[in-house]
């Protein structure tokens, strides 16, 4: 069989010429960001400098200006000087020539000095957005994708009335979106999803645009823009770029005021509060909530300024049946230099032979990635609803302006935010876990998991990790739990705690193994269990514990023997090390 490319260069895409796209009263607010792009820069630049006091007038302060120059260039120097690249080739000098000179300077020089780093910074954040880009896109990548998927498709698909109905298959979304329609006319939302892989945001983009609901902007590391055709859709389609690498103090102030004056300005947004990918896959627990905290800024700037505009948080859940990558953030989470690396660079994501083994292992199956958007909160955690009004506890609606209040008056009070972003934080971790959705290869692999650790009692978790197909289940022992496990998960999402996929929830458990070991096997390098007819092997630990680790909040309650009571509640505990 032919390959995608093969196919392609035969059947040559064609697109149109982009004509001019001239935004309309109607379309979202991001249509109209290029108009707005400089002035959003500029203004990003003027708050940032004022707030080390360049602003001049009496408001100024060398003193702060210094510090925060010396703390830039040590750092730019730093890392420009290891990564020996046409990046460090075109600013290092100016870093090391403003190092030697921050003594000597005038405050009025600091000022400038200063004023040229934030611009800097801000012009290589700040995102783009082409409404003729995203129109092609909606139409173009679910057919390419399906053609990846199914290569004798592929011709077909690229033609105006080809299909997508693979794709419509494999992407599931739940939620109220209804409600979520209405307050986007109404507020801005802020989607703050749980993250799994970098697909998240494309599968998420694809999840917005067939509900009917505004694309948003997003923060994306720097290093996704490598792919030159990754980076042709996220560079036109809302992402502003985050490089990590970049450890200046001034460059996460840089990227928290592009975020609050875009919140601000009416952009519905999208942060991952993880920060970075849940290399255990773990429910998120450990929330960096920088981000965030600058739409609860927003908020409150907005109401001193008169504008009132609501935002409305939409905890988000992206739950996948078989993870791209799971296999390098998994072995990365458990190498302890692994766990303090922020960005992987040589994963399954950077690996296009990955990508294409990966969508075709997805053909056939339903719902293998499912969406689901919670009910939306305002900023200082409360539920709001139909009409956007905020509910507090009793049920008694409220106006979320007043906890910006004081003195009669609304104020910006940054310690004040900064606790109600720590109390928005520990609801929206509640919220991961009960809009969690449960799928056929956490509740194998939990099972198998639950019963390695049940037969090696004393063994720490790498020592497990090494007795690979060491320890087997008999068939029917293993039908018979999954469907005891299976039954107390539908009690859990009787009382609200969680949620099944209707494929978990309808099948039979010979069905969940079935299709959990056909999920598994003929994509990751190492088979994660193996069937060897009468019973079932755990051939590969390490894979086992990372699809059944989204369990681990519910271990202690799904154990249905109690001879397993104390391996489940060891499991249990590997929520609290992490």
């Amino acid at each position: 069989m032919k390959s995608p490319f093969e196919l392609l260069s035969e059947y040559p895409l064609r697109l149109p010429r982009l004509r001019p796209y001239v935004p309309s009263p109607d379309d979202p607010a991001i249509f109209w960001f290029n108009s707005e792009r400089k002035d959003i820069v500029r203004e990003v630049v003027d708050r940032v400098v004022r707030g080390h006091g360049g602003g001049g007038g009496p408001g100024a302060d060398g003193r702060r200006l210094e510090l925060m120059l010396n703390d830039t260039a040590l750092n730019e120097v730093r890392r420009l000087e290891r990564q020996r690249d046409s990046e460090a080739k075109e600013q290092l000098p100016f870093y090391r020539s403003l190092t030697r000179r921050i003594a000597r300077m005038s405050d009025g020089e600091k000022r400038e000095a200063a004023r040229t780093i934030v611009q800097r910074y801000a012009r290589d954040v700040a995102g783009n957005f082409d409404p003729r880009v995203y129109n092609l896109a909606k139409h173009a990548v679910p057919r390419l994708l399906t053609g990846v998927m199914r290569p004798s498709s592929l011709p077909e698909e690229l033609l105006p009335t080809g299909g997508g109905s693979i794709m419509e298959r494999l992407l599931r979304i739940e939620g109220d979106l209804e409600r979520l329609s209405a307050l986007q006319r109404i507020g801005t939302l802020v989607y703050v999803p749980t993250h799994s892989s970098n697909l998240d945001s494309i599968v998420l983009g694809r999840a917005l645009e067939v509900a009917g609901l505004s694309p948003v902007i997003y923060g994306a590391g720097k290093n996704l823009f490598t792919n030159p055709i990754i980076s042709f859709f996220m560079h036109n389609l809302g992402a502003y770029r985050v490089d990590r690498r970049i450890s200046a103090r001034v460059y996460k102030e840089v990227l928290k005021t592009y975020s609050q004056v875009m919140i601000e300005r009416g952009y519905h947004s999208l942060f991952f509060p993880g920060g970075t990918r849940s290399r255990s896959n773990l429910i998120e627990s450990h929330l960096k909530l920088g981000l965030a905290g600058s739409a609860v800024r927003a908020f409150a700037n907005n109401r001193v300024h008169g504008v009132d505009r609501n935002v409305f948080f939409v905890p988000t859940t992206i739950n996948y049946e078989l993870v791209l990558e799971g296999e390098t953030l998994v072995e990365d989470w458990l190498k302890e230099e692994g766990r303090a690396r922020y960005i992987i660079e040589d994963d399954e994501f950077s690996q296009l032979d990955r990508w294409i083994a990966f969508f075709r292992k997805l053909v056939g199956l339903e719902a293998a990635c499912i969406i689901r958007f919670g009910a939306p909160l305002d900023p200082f955690g409360n539920p709001v609803d139909q009409a956007g009004r905020s509910v507090a506890p009793g049920g008694r609606t409220i106006d979320p302006g007043t906890y910006v209040m004081k003195g009669g008056r609304p104020v910006n009070d940054a310690a004040r935010d900064a606790a109600y972003t720590r109390e928005l934080g520990e609801v929206l971790v509640e919220r991961y876990r009960r809009e969690t959705v449960v799928m056929a290869t956490a509740v194998v692999a939990h099972v198998l998991y639950r019963h390695l650790v049940a037969e090696t009692p004393g063994l720490d978790v790498f020592a497990r990790l090494r007795l690979r197909g060491e320890v087997a289940v008999p068939r029917e022992a293993l039908l018979a739990e999954v469907g005891a496990t299976r039954e107390r998960l539908v009690e859990l999402e009787r009382e609200g705690r969680l949620h099944l996929s209707e494929g978990l929830r309808r099948a039979s458990p010979a069905e969940v193994v079935e299709r959990a070991l056909a999920v598994w096997n003929g994509y990751h390098a190492r088979i994660a269990a193996r069937d060897l007819g009468d019973r079932i092997t755990a051939e590969d630990p390490t894979l086992l514990l990372y699809y059944q680790n989204r369990l681990v909040p519910f271990a202690t309650e799904l154990v249905t023997d109690a001879a397993h009571a104390e391996a489940a509640r060891e499991i249990h505990t590997i929520g609290a090390v992490r």
